[in-house]
Parts: structure tokens; C-alpha cells; sequence
């Protein structure tokens, strides 16, 4: 060394050495000369002299071919040191910008050239860290003002720091002083270059750096949020080089940091922390310490959104499964020689995790599990997303292992199957599914069905029907009746009026029938009772479409054509089993609408029903029930009776059943009641009579059986306040005065019409015209009797009456009554042309008092 500071007094040397000693002199009289200029009061002068140096150092660096580096930088090495770099290293305060900028550059291009650069450290990272750290870094600006030259300097570090590599140890701590500032830099660039530099003094220095690693970490971290994406991917690689290089204690303060960069919108973030965690993994020193805290992140990345960062997930995971299989073969060795084959109904056997993942994620679920289940219940969206996706991964590495954990994973999944998040609830089914295929349904069935026996809701059905989704047929073949028995309890099949109840219920069922299949036939009455429940509560409300899907699906399970076919096998089941609660019935009752779908649903079968249903229908409406029970019921057998030949009557059995019908059911409810109640009761008695009567399913001598008891109760409704009851009423007549042939007692066949008169006079034309019509049908009757001479004053008096509304100021009806005087004309012809003189010249118009005569003209003679 003192060669090179004083030559001239150097013993005598070899030719190799003398040639050294002499380019180093050389250097030493070029930069003598240029040096003063370094200390010049004027910052022109002191910029100059910077640019002669730089010039002179440029120049001497060799460019020949046959030029010998080594020699050129031992050369260089100690004018280097002695003369140029403490001017340099004291131009790093100087007040021009530029000067401080020459000096930064030429103490780079000084460390590049020096044959020894670790020779610099001693002076050079003092000064580095005077210029780079403040004593408060988060309140106090750093002594360097400039952010170029701030980002010149940490380079300069940097470079300090891949030149010298292992030897950089001893000067560890101005380092790690000036990048615990720089790492919280205003200018992103020095973020970005102070993460590198972290990153290689970490692996330079790997004996030294975990003492130093952990004051860096709260830096690194403050970083890790940066708003440039390039500065958080840069924190996140030197975190993972701090961490692989030092001290793991810091493992547990980075992690939830990760974690959230797992939520960043910026791909190449989440990558980054993908192949640190996944480095962390395959290489760290205490990994086996914090498999249970790694693990998940690492798994995380399965479903991250671009492919190629979840295919790379998979395979980083993959290699570490191999790897922990490698290290741990003798444990292992039982398991390799006798591997055990997927199971049979894996999801995808094809891709089934290798041994070693499947055994790393067994032996730390316990710890993984109470985490995972805790954040599917975080407030923040894409936790609970994340943390499903991640149980999911989770159930398929485990298998059936989780037989162990399965009642606080069904907890989880009741909960997060209530989450208004779509992505939540679909990993959770996808959660429950895998449960179904790995556990024995024995074990799964107690817990659920014994939650839905306390508290039935969406979400245990819901987890439910991914249960049974995903268990194999022959496992659930013992249990599908239990289910099924399970399901139509009215504790649970009516347990909510939600949509949503009734969709996830109807998913239960489609749950069994396409995995049971052909093992359904055994349970399809129970099965059948929750979709006619299904149907009755949820089928207005959207449900109609898919519950007929599913009992054509069942259908198909029993051997059957269609719901219509699995109807007529079980009418008489579902009645009875309707019936077991038809005492206790109100208007609110849910079993009026399921007997409105039986009834509704069963088509010709009802008509091998009728033992079932009359009693049902007797005891509903009788009068001391329910009033509102008894409207609903009443319409529901209306829509019945109005197809009865294809309905209750398909077997011609109908008629046995009159007598209840009429006597206990529609006497009684037709029956005048004061009350509003009472009235709108009739009138859906008489619409119910109406159907039955005008369904062509009864023929004219049971018609007749009828009338004679319930013609007394319909004269009596015409006078109702309904108008619908009050033309249904004439209707009703019309057609029994139709059927009648004669058979009505005088005296009651003649109070008949009076009645009907009175309806001439109703508010509403509709009952005028219906009531005319039937007096045209009670004249005919007339006319067919023999003894109709007994009726001529009951003629006279009805001719009349027709007469005065023959000047009716509706045409309609004055065409009505018109015709009905034509088709009486031939009782008593000569009575109502004398009659019809006598008004002619009382009419506003004698018009149609003139087409009556002309037609009592054209009669033929009486005979």
C-alpha cells in the first residue's frame, strides 16, 4: 500500500509490480493536479474540477484488448482510497446539487474500477447513511434534498453492496440505518431501489443479516401499501428475502400484510406474494413452524382470477407437497408402498392432490380450520369470499379427515350459506358437496337433521341438499327414506313463507331424487307431501315451473309416465294424510292449499278418491267452521266440480255422494245469515252448486233428486245482495226448471215465478236477462203439463207483468221479454192478445206490442 501512496520510496520490484507502481503514479500526479480544484470557494470551480476527475477516470480505464483488468484496478485501487475518495465522500455535502451529483457518479465509477472495493466501506456508509437517514424519518426530511440524488445514493448502496458481497457484513448497521429510512422515501423510485438493496444485503450477507432483518420489517411493511403497484410488488420480494435470509420471528407480523395483498387488484401483486409465500415454503428454515399460517395463503391463490397466478399457485403448492414427501419418507413409507386408490366418488380423481399436500393440509387442519371458519364471517365481502374459496380447497386436500372437524365446518357453512354474497354461498356448497362425498352420510345426517329439528332456515337446507348432492349413491341408499321422512315433517316443509325457504326445500328434494334415483321409490309418498307443500306455499310465488320439473323427475325415479300418474298412485296417501289434521283447519291454514294442489293435481284419480275427500269436505263446511276456511275451500271445489266427469266423477261415482252433498254441505251454507260473511258463504255456495250442476257430469233424474230439497234455499238467494249470487240463482232455476219434466209439486212449481218477476226489476241486466230466460223455461213447463188450464191465472198474471216490461227502456231486455211472450203465446193465445190490446196504447213505442200481435196473428187455430 505505500507503493502506491509513495512510489519513489518503494524498494525495488519485480517487472510486473514496478509496472503497477508506475500506472499508479501516473493516476496519483493526473489527480494531484485536479484535486485542489475539489475545494474551490466557487461552485463553478468545484463543478469543474468534478468533471476533469470524471474525464481523467474515464479515460484511464483500460480499452485495449491485451490490457490486463486485474492489474488496472490494483492500480487504481490506491489512489482510489487515499487521495480521491475521502474529496469525493466530503463533495456529498457540498451546497450544489450538481456537484453532489459528480460526486455520486464518481464514487459509483470508483467502486466499479477499485480492485478492492470493500476497502471503501469504512469511510463510504457513514457517509451514505449521514446523507440518506434522518434521526426521525417519519417527521424529518432526509439531509439529502434532492430525490434524484437520493436515488443515486441508495444505487450507490446497492452497488456497494453486490461488489463487495460477504464483506459488506461488518458495516451492516449504517445499512440497515439508511434503508430504514429510505424505505419510507417521498419518491416511489427510492422505495422501489431501497426494497432491492434490502434484498441483496440480505442474501450478501446471510451469517450477519438476521440480526439486523427484524428493524427493517416495520419499514417494509408501512411500504407495503404504497399506491405505485411496482413499489408494493418491490416491498413484498424484499420482505421475503428479509425473512428467508433472517430471522423467522418476523413471520407472524408480515402475514396479515399478505394476506390483504391477496385482496389487491393488481395481478402482479398477488403474484408476488404467491412466490414469496411458496419460496417461504420450499426453502426457509423454520417453514415447518409456520406450515399452518403459509399454507393458506398459499392455497388462496387456487382461485385467484387470473389463470396463470392460479396455475402457478398449484404448482408451487405442489412442489412443496413433493419436497415435504421427500423429507418426510420414513414417516411416510407406509402410506407410499400401500397408496391407497381416490376415493370412489372423488371429484376429480384425475387431479387429486399428491400425498404430501393431502398430508400437509391433514396435519395442520386443526390449525387452519378455527381461522378459515372465523373470516367466512367477516364483515369485509372479499373475506368471506376468499376464506370460502379457501375452505373449499381445503375439504378436498383433507378427504376424510374431516370427519373429525365436521361439526364446526357445518357451522361455518350454516352461516355462510345465509351470505347475501352469490361467490359466498356458491364455494360453500361447493364446501358441503365435498363434505358429502368424504363423510359417511351417518355422521353428516345427525348433526344437519338434528339443526333443522331447532331452528329450520335457507341456509340448512341449502347444506343440506350439498350433502346429499354430493354423497354416493350406495352410502345414502340406507338413509334416503330418513330424509325424506324428515323433510315432509310440517316443522320443517311449513317452517318459513320465504321464497327463498321454499326454493332451497325444493332443492333438498331434487337433491335426493337425482342422487337416490331409483332408491327413491321407497320414500316418494313423503317426498311427494313436500312438493304438494312446496306447490301450495311457493308455487304463485315463482316455484310452479321448477316443482313440476322435479315431480316429473320423480316420476321417472318410480317407473311412471308423469305427475299425473304419480298422483293417481298416491290421491288416497296425501288425502289421508290431509285429513289426520282436518278438524283443527282455519282460513290460514297451509293444508288448504295442499288439498287445493291434491285436488287440483290428481285429475281423473279423485274419482277413486271420493271416500277420502267427501268426509274432508263434509266436516270443513259445515257452518260452525272456520268462515274463511270455508270460502277458500268452497272455491277450491268449484274449480273441481266444473271438470267433475274428468275429476270426482271420472268413475261415474259422483252420484253416490249427492246426498251428502246436497243435505250436508250446500243446504246448510245456503241458509240465510246476517253478516257480510255469511253472504259472501252463499255465494260461493251457489257458484259451487252452479259447477256442479252445469258440469254435464249429472244427469237429469240426479238433477231432479236435487232440486226438490235445494229449490226452496236458491228461490231465497235471488234475493241476495250479490249480484253474481242472484244470477247464478236464475241459472240454477232455469236449468232445474229444464230437468224437472213435471215432477215439481203445483203448488210449489207456481211460487217459482213471482220470483223470478221480482228479478225483472234487479239493478243489473245481466240477472233481468237470466231471470227472463228462465220464466221463458217455466212457461214451457206450463205448457207441458196437462192440467195447464190450472195455471191461467198464473199465465194472465205473468203476461201482465212481461207486457209492462215490454216498454223497457233497455232494448235488450224488451227483445228478452219479447221472445219470452212468444214462446208463452201458445198457453193462452187469445188471453194475451186481449191483454196485449189493452197496453198498446199505453206504450211510449206500440212497436213491439205490434210485432206480438203480428205474431199472435200468424198462430194456427187452437185446436
Amino acid at each position: 500500500m505505500a507503493a502506491l501512496v509513495a512510489p519513489e520510496a518503494a524498494a525495488p520490484q519485480g517487472p510486473t509490480e514496478a509496472g503497477e507502481t508506475t500506472e499508479a503514479a501516473e493516476l496519483s500526479r493526473s489527480l494531484s493536479r485536479l484535486l485542489p480544484g475539489l475545494e474551490a470557494d466557487s461552485k463553478l470551480g468545484r463543478r469543474r474540477a468534478l468533471e476533469a476527475l470524471q474525464r481523467v477516470l474515464e479515460a484511464a480505464q483500460p480499452e485495449a484488448p491485451d490490457a490486463d483488468p486485474d492489474a488496472a484496478a490494483a492500480a487504481f485501487q490506491g489512489p482510489w482510497v487515499h487521495l480521491l475518495l475521502p474529496r469525493l465522500l466530503r463533495r456529498l455535502t457540498d451546497p450544489a446539487e450538481g456537484c453532489r451529483a459528480l460526486a455520486v457518479h464518481l464514487l459509483g465509477l470508483g467502486l466499479r474500477r477499485a480492485a478492492r472495493p470493500r476497502d471503501a466501506l469504512p469511510r463510504l456508509l457513514p457517509a451514505l447513511a449521514a446523507r440518506l437517514a434522518s434521526p426521525e424519518p417519519a417527521r424529518r426530511p432526509p439531509p439529502e434534498a434532492c430525490e434524484e440524488l437520493r436515488l443515486a445514493l441508495v444505487q450507490l448502496l446497492g452497488l456497494a453492496v453486490r461488489l463487495t458481497g460477504a464483506a459488506f457484513a461488518p458495516h451492516l448497521d449504517d445499512a440497515v440505518r439508511a434503508l430504514r429510512c429510505t424505505l419510507l422515501d417521498p419518491f416511489a423510485a427510492v422505495r422501489r431501489e431501497s426494497c432491492e438493496c434490502a434484498a441483496g444485503l440480505a442474501r450478501a450477507t446471510p451469517d450477519h443479516f438476521h440480526m439486523q432483518s427484524e428493524s427493517l420489517i416495520g419499514p417494509l411493511m408501512q411500504s407495503i401499501s404504497h399506491q405505485h403497484w411496482k413499489v408494493r410488488v418491490a416491498v413484498i420480494e424484499a420482505t421475503g428475502a428479509a425473512i428467508q435470509f433472517g430471522s423467522g420471528k418476523s413471520v407472524d407480523d408480515v402475514l396479515p400484510h399478505f394476506a390483504q395483498r391477496l385482496f389487491d387488484d393488481v395481478p402482479q401483486v398477488r403474484q408476488a406474494v404467491m412466490r414469496v409465500v411458496g419460496g417461504w415454503l420450499l426453502s426457509l428454515r423454520d417453514r415447518y413452524s409456520f406450515f399452518h399460517k403459509l399454507i393458506p395463503l398459499l392455497l388462496s391463490g387456487f382461485h385467484d382470477e387470473i389463470p396463470e397466478i392460479a396455475s402457478e399457485a398449484s404448482s408451487l403448492w405442489e412442489r412443496v407437497g413433493l419436497q415435504w414427501q421427500t423429507e418426510n419418507e420414513e414417516d411416510l413409507k407406509d402410506k407410499l408402498d400401500f397408496a391407497s386408490p381416490p376415493p370412489a366418488h372423488h371429484p376429480s380423481p384425475g387431479s387429486r392432490p399428491g400425498l404430501g399436500c393431502r398430508e400437509l393440509v391433514f396435519r395442520n387442519l386443526s390449525k387452519i380450520l378455527p381461522a378459515v371458519c372465523h373470516d367466512i364471517d367477516d364483515w369485509v365481502a372479499g373475506t368471506r369470499v376468499k376464506s370460502a374459496q379457501l375452505l373449499a380447497v381445503l375439504l378436498l386436500h383433507a378427504e376424510d379427515h374431516v370427519t373429525q372437524h365436521l361439526e364446526p365446518v357445518l357451522r361455518a357453512l350454516l352461516r355462510a350459506c345465509a351470505d347475501e354474497e352469490a361467490a359466498v354461498v356458491s364455494s360453500c356448497t361447493r364446501s358441503a358437496e365435498l363434505v358429502g362425498t368424504f363423510v359417511s352420510p351417518e355422521v353428516f345426517l345427525k348433526l344437519i337433521l338434528s339443526t333443522l329439528r331447532k331452528s329450520p332456515s335457507p341456509s340448512g337446507l341449502l347444506v343440506l341438499a350439498s350433502l346429499i348432492q354430493g354423497c354416493p349413491r350406495e352410502a345414502l341408499r340406507p338413509h334416503v327414506k330418513v330424509i325424506a321422512t324428515e323433510l315432509a315433517q310440517a316443522h320443517i316443509c311449513q317452517g318459513s313463507e320465504n321464497r327463498l325457504y321454499g326454493e332451497r326445500l325444493l332443492q333438498c328434494v331434487q337433491a335426493v331424487v337425482s342422487a337416490g334415483r331409483e332408491d327413491c321409490r321407497g320414500a316418494g309418498e313423503p317426498l311427494l307431501e313436500v312438493l304438494v307443500t312446496v306447490l301450495a306455499l311457493w308455487g304463485p310465488a315463482g316455484l310452479s315451473d321448477k316443482v313440476q320439473e322435479t315431480l316429473a323427475a320423480l316420476a321417472a325415479v318410480e317407473g311412471m309416465d308423469g305427475s299425473q300418474d304419480l298422483f293417481r298412485a298416491r290421491v288416497s296417501p296425501l288425502l289421508e294424510w290431509l285429513a289426520a289434521s282436518h278438524r283443527d283447519w282455519t282460513g290460514h291454514s297451509v293444508e288448504l292449499l295442499q288439498l287445493d294442489v291434491v285436488l287440483s293435481h290428481s285429475g281423473p284419480a279423485l274419482g277413486e278418491a271420493l271416500p277420502q275427500l267427501v268426509p274432508i269436505l263434509r266436516s270443513c263446511l259445515q257452518p260452525a267452521r272456520d268462515p274463511a276456511m270455508r270460502l277458500k275451500l268452497f272455491s277450491t271445489l268449484t274449480g273441481v266440480l266444473l271438470g267433475a266427469p274428468e275429476t270426482v266423477d271420472s268413475q261415474g261415482q259422483l252420484h253416490g255422494y249427492l246426498d251428502t252433498l246436497v243435505q250436508d254441505i250446500f243446504v246448510p251454507n245456503l241458509q240465510w245469515h246476517a253478516g257480510r260473511t255469511a253472504a259472501a258463504i252463499r255465494t260461493a255456495a251457489v257458484s259451487c252448486l252452479w259447477a256442479l250442476v252445469s258440469s254435464g257430469g249429472l244427469s237429469d233424474g240426479q238433477i231432479q233428486d236435487m232440486q226438490e230439497t235445494l229449490m226452496p234455499q236458491i228461490l231465497t238467494t235471488l234475493e241476495e245482495d250479490s249480484q253474481m249470487t242472484r244470477l247464478i240463482s236464475c241459472q240454477i232455476i232455469n236449468l232445474f226448471l229444464k230437468t224437472s219434466n213435471g215432477v215439481i209439486d203445483p203448488d210449489k212449481f207456481i211460487k217459482i215465478y213471482p220470483e223470478l218477476l221480482k228479478r225483472l226489476d234487479d239493478v243489473s241486466d245481466d240477472v233481468r236477462l237470466a231471470a227472463t230466460s228462465a220464466l221463458v223455461t217455466w212457461l214451457q213447463r206450463v205448457q207441458s203439463e196437462a192440467s195447464k188450464c190450472c195455471y191461467q191465472s198464473s199465465v194472465r198474471h205473468l203476461y201482465r207483468e212481461l207486457l209492462v216490461y215490454l216498454d223497457d227502456p233497455e232494448h235488450a231486455v224488451q227483445d228478452a221479454v219479447l221472445e219470452a211472450l212468444k214462446a208463452g203465446s201458445v198457453l193462452f193465445p187469445d188471453l194475451l192478445v186481449k191483454e196485449t190490446e189493452a197496453v198498446l196504447h199505453k206504450h211510449r213505442s206500440p212497436t213491439y206490442c205490434e210485432q206480438l200481435l203480428q205474431h199472435l196473428q200468424a198462430l194456427p187455430p187452437a185446436q
